[in-house]
């Protein structure tokens, strides 16, 4: 019995688990175009979760979400400071021990944007600043469209392609903009029904999480990474992912303490500061690399990188949110 609670407690990161393993199975059913259509599913997904946002979240709250622009700047400097620094760092050693391809994927992460729906859904499940977070979440994705690319040429040296900023804006209007509107505006009609089902709700954004963890560890399986590169290489590539993010989410936490920030902005600060996306970073890279043959190994660091920030994220939220309840 005491199993059994610990597992009815904890059934989030126990699924987690369940859609690792199953997408080393069922590759084939879980992956972007397969049976189940999971990279569709879960844009519906995303799209009902900031709508569910655009219910729960007061006019009020928006405003303070998006006024509190020391929370935004400490963001977006994570994002799009803090990280490449990593690359002028260590760069140099990357290139000595590691094919070029690879470093260079390294590098590409560490220009990335952040997630959109992820770092949301994180924040919320962690009790954070929900509004901040979907502020800085969508402008990260506006600002990358632009800045990734510099980024890329002045450490690469590369020309790099002209990428649609329009398209980008569009894309994240109706990811995020139109369903969290139309939520607003829903909101006086469907306050006692929020208030009815609470406790249904506050699953959902939950459940779209371990959907993109089975979706990506399936489409990571389907694109032959445990076995295109050595085990030794790819184990390398794992602990630097691992040891990156560890580094990044304390840093992001120590100094959020050291600004004073609340502890729900700490937490917008962590999920949405330490994200990087692999939905945008694909195509990206299909433009800015175009048909390099590395492209693969470039592609690496943020595959295995992206399961591994929704991994440990995920724990990290389940640990605010218990923090949260205990006050």
């Amino acid at each position: 019995m005491k199993i059994i609670n610990a597992i009815k407690k904890e059934w989030f990161l126990v699924g987690m688990v369940i859609a690792i393993i199953l997408a080393v199975f069922s590759a084939e059913v879980g992956r972007s175009g397969g049976v189940l259509h999971l990279d569709q599913l879960t844009g519906i997904g995303v799209a009902i979760v900031f709508f569910l946002h655009g219910l729960n979240l007061s006019p009020q709250a928006i405003k303070a979400g998006v006024s509190n622009w020391r929370l935004h700047i400490y963001i977006q400097s994570a994002t799009f400071v803090a990280y490449p620094i990593l690359w002028l760092i260590f760069g140099s050693t990357f290139l000595a021990y590691m094919p070029a391809a690879l470093a260079f994927g390294f590098c590409y992460l560490f220009v990335l944007p952040s997630t959109i729906s992820s770092s949301v859904a994180m924040t919320s499940v962690g009790k954070g600043n929900v509004p901040a977070a979907i502020f800085n979440a969508s402008l990260s994705s506006i600002i990358g469209v632009l800045i990734t690319p510099l980024l890329i040429r002045l450490f690469m040296n590369l020309e790099g392609a002209e990428l649609n900023l329009m398209d980008s804006v569009i894309s994240i209007a109706k990811l995020l903009l139109i369903p969290m509107v139309l939520g607003q505006l829903l909101r006086p009609l469907l306050l006692k029904w929020i208030d009815k089902h609470k406790s249904v709700i506050g699953k959902v954004d939950k459940v779209v999480i371990i959907l993109i963890v089975y979706n990506a560890f399936c489409d990571s399986v389907i694109n032959g990474i445990w076995r295109d590169f050595s085990v030794s290489l790819l184990a390398a590539c794992i602990a630097i992912c691992v040891l990156v993010m560890l580094f990044m989410v304390h840093s992001i936490q120590w100094g959020a303490r050291r600004c004073n920030f609340s502890v729900p902005d700490e937490v917008a600060a962590v999920f949405c500061g330490t994200k990087k996306t692999l939905a945008a970073g694909v195509p990206m890279a299909q433009v800015i690399f175009g048909n390099d043959p590395g492209l693969g190994m470039m592609l690496l660091p943020i595959m295995l990188y992206h399961p591994i920030q929704i991994f440990y994220c995920a724990m990290l939220a389940n640990r605010y949110a218990r923090q949260a309840q205990s006050v």
